[in-house]
């Protein structure tokens, strides 16, 4: 039976765009939308010109739970080079990569919660994997506090050229024609490609069999080499690969149509109700005061308000999308019920 999807929370995430105007909405910012002008008003906004505490006084250590080089770590530097700008104090980037993120989040959920120790995370390692990894050494609510939400990438729904469709609509009817014949990639249980495939599945009333590969690479170079059928593609990479004609970009996942690829449809358009992207936030320790907590996202949001580093940004094809903490917060814990229950219903597990 299709599985029916959850419907999205709506949330007031803000667009960050130089002079607060609006874009195309994407994902869960697609309802209640503030622009940078009612956050200010409404005193959510960075506040550069009052008087901070003297926190910070020594480097801030912006911790990314997955290796160097992919889109996470671009978004990571970037954001952090703002950051610091608006601080006076280096914001020095590490990575601590492994167990799908838990390695970096464990180690950040036992630092001091002083401000001075911060983690890149995300709707995968806040939403999704507590539901996956029962066993992991830390909680999401209990060890965490948000600092606010970042933006988010886009994930492409793409096909090999040769299996000959053009749309979500052939490839529906490609897998109902050869149930269980077709092959997805993915870089393994838990991961965003793993999960949007399995949420397209299961609202399709399809059936298409799991290849796991080592990492998103081996796993897009399957898609290219025709190995398998289909593939969700993270946009930085997808992008690139449709321009050029080595993969099919049938739709994307997001809730709008992405600038940036106008003429590629959203997956909703033929699946009402799908959406799925790769969401970024700045997370502390729980008990880091309050008054870093602010000092924190005030940097981050006045940083986000740069157009040289909004700029930088659109290499890793990522669309900034803000949200303070108290917005934040309630949005990531209806996210993990959404997502808990699409989990539960395809018995999605890490290996």
């Amino acid at each position: 039976m299709p599985h029916q999807p959850v419907p999205p929370p709506s949330a007031a995430i803000a667009d960050a765009r130089p002079g607060g105007s609006r874009t195309p909405q994407h994902g869960p910012t697609r309802r209640g939308l503030l622009p940078l002008a009612v956050l200010a008003a409404s005193g959510l906004a960075a506040r550069p010109g009052q008087a901070q505490e003297a926190f910070p006084s020594r480097p801030v250590t912006l911790v990314v739970a997955y290796a160097p080089g992919g889109s996470t770590d671009l978004i990571a530097r970037v954001v952090a080079e703002g950051m610091a700008k608006q601080l006076g104090q280096p914001v020095v980037v590490e990575n601590r990569a492994g167990a799908s993120g838990a390695v970096g989040h464990a180690s950040v959920a036992r630092a001091k919660p002083d401000g001075y120790t911060i983690l890149l995370s995300g709707r995968g390692n806040l939403a999704m994997l507590p539901h996956m990894m029962p066993n992991r050494s830390y909680d999401e609510t209990r060890d965490f506090t948000a600092i606010g939400m970042l933006g988010e990438t886009p994930i492409y729904l793409c096909v090999n050229p040769k299996v000959g469709v053009r749309d979500v609509a052939g490839l529906i009817a490609l897998a109902k024609a050869k149930p269980g014949k077709l092959n997805y990639a993915s870089a393994g249980s838990g991961t965003s490609a793993h999960i949007a495939s399995e949420l397209f599945l299961g609202m399709a009333g399809i059936e298409v069999q799991n290849i796991t590969y080592r990492g998103g690479g081996p796993a897009v170079q399957a898609l290219i080499s025709g190995e398998v059928e289909m593939a969700f593609v993270d946009a930085v990479t997808a992008v690139p690969l449709m321009r050029n004609g080595q993969v099919q970009g049938l739709a994307v996942g997001s809730a709008e149509r992405v600038a940036l690829t106008p003429e590629v449809p959203t997956i909703a358009e033929t699946l009402p109700g799908y959406e799925i992207s790769s969401l970024f936030a700045v997370v502390a320790p729980a008990g880091t005061p309050p008054a870093a907590i602010r000092r924190l996202y005030d940097a981050m949001a006045t940083a986000m308000r740069d157009p040289a580093l909004l700029e930088r940004l659109q290499a890793a094809v990522f669309l900034p999308r803000l949200a303070p903490p108290e917005v934040f917060t309630p949005f990531i814990q209806a996210e993990s019920a959404r997502w808990g229950e699409l989990i539960r219903t395809r018995g999605i597990t890490m290996e």
